[in-house]
């Protein structure tokens, strides 16, 4: 089927419905290139169909990490209820208002319906089920508490695409506004001041300081546009080109951000929740230390993190306490170390660093609300400054000539 997919075959969904082996009448859903691959399926499954019914797959969505974790917390929720796992996949996915949706999850329904494990299936879909995700599924399934560890995932999930969520509202607050504010001004450099310009040249008069400045920075406005442009452009094809296929470059933006004044300390608490987030989950559900570091250092969302675990797994692996090798990666707040250090004492390390996640993502919504009531009176400020500055000195001229009248 991924051949298929791969040559350009479109996708259908067949809807079927037929008989089993005990003759009672069943019916479902396959995905498939052609009825005769949906007849032979269900052959082979010992249902004889009696009707099967095309239906053209709806172009989706992008799938969001936020669908993932919606899909989470259903199927756990499922599972606890009783309902089998095929069924609940069937469930969940014609449930699923985006078409991208329930074609990944009828993909994996498949797969699992074939006799791969779950986490076998959500590996074959690493863009949307990373390895952490994966290898708590498949603790799950070796231990038989499969609902219980997706309820916690969920959760996780949950809580992970919650701080996401607000550091990008309190970042789109102001990026939008600057956004704005360059279109603004760059219309007027543009467009208003050259006219004001035309009306100036026929007072005869030398013009305010002020306002010679502002014409001046039109008429660069207006001569290099295009230059400016081009070198934004520039800049930013360069940036994510480097982004891309430079590691030493992410590194770099990386440890920069954390230094950024006002933002650096939010994004540096919630990495920093996410990482005690993360290694609570899997080491409560069974995953050993070293092998849950693995997964880790990505789920931090930072580069300066991501190498720290990895120094800390290396120590780890050798017979270094964890909070010695925590101390030892010199990016950690002492309030996260003693109470890693309570935790491996009193064995319950992952009661810990829940209790500390849960401190520095409550920090986190602290930050976030003041930043919201702080930023909103600078951008005021920076705005009325920046427009009103350009008003003022663009009427100077105005007010020198009703003095004169």
């Amino acid at each position: 089927m991924a051949t298929a997919a791969s040559r350009g075959i479109k996708d259908f969904v067949f809807e079927w419905e037929g008989r089993d082996r005990q003759g009672k009448p069943v019916r479902g859903e396959l995905r498939a290139s052609g009825e005769n691959q949906v007849t032979a399926t269900l052959r082979r499954q010992g249902v004889v169909p009696v009707k099967i019914k095309k239906r053209r797959m709806k172009s989706g969505k992008k799938i969001r990490p936020k669908d993932i974790a919606v899909f989470t917390r259903q199927l756990a929720t499922m599972m606890k209820a009783g309902v089998p796992l095929l069924q609940s996949f069937d469930i969940v996915g014609r449930g699923n208002a985006n078409p991208s949706v329930a074609k990944l999850l009828n993909d994996i329904r498949q797969d699992v319906e074939t006799g791969t494990s779950l986490s076998g299936a959500f590996r074959k879909h690493p863009m949307y089920f990373n390895s952490l995700y994966c290898n708590l599924v498949e603790a799950g399934e070796a231990a038989g508490i499969l609902e219980s560890l997706l309820d916690r995932l969920a959760s996780y999930m949950e809580k992970t695409e919650a701080i996401k969520s607000k550091i990008k509202s309190a970042l789109m607050y102001p990026i939008s506004v600057l956004v704005v504010a360059a279109v603004v001004v760059s219309v007027i450099m543009i467009f208003v001041i050259p006219a004001f310009k035309q009306v100036f040249s026929s007072f005869g008069a030398d013009l305010p300081a002020p306002t010679l400045i502002v014409i001046a920075m039109s008429e660069f406005f207006v001569s290099y546009w295009w230059l400016m442009l081009g070198v934004l452009f520039g800049i930013f094809y360069f940036v994510r080109q480097a982004w891309r296929r430079s590691e030493k470059f992410q590194r770099n933006v990386d440890r920069w951000i954390l230094k950024v004044p006002v933002f650096g300390p939010l994004i540096d608490k919630a990495c920093v929740a996410r990482w005690t987030r993360t290694l609570s989950t899997m080491f409560a559900a069974g995953v050993p230390l070293v092998e849950a570091l693995d997964s880790v250092g990505g789920a931090s969302g930072n580069a300066v993190y991501l190498v720290a675990t990895e120094k800390i797994q290396q120590q780890v692996a050798t017979g270094t306490s964890l909070t010695a090798a925590m101390t030892n990666a010199n990016v950690f707040p002492n309030m996260v170390l003693q109470m890693s250090a309570i935790g491996e004492e009193s064995g319950a390390l992952d009661h810990m660093l829940a209790k500390a996640a849960d401190v520095y993502e409550a920090e986190v919504d602290e930050m976030v609300a003041g930043l919201s009531s702080l930023l909103e009176p600078i951008i005021i400020v920076f705005l009325g400054t920046l427009i009103g500055g350009i008003v003022v000195a663009m009427y100077l001229p105005i007010f020198k000539l009703g003095q004169v009248v």
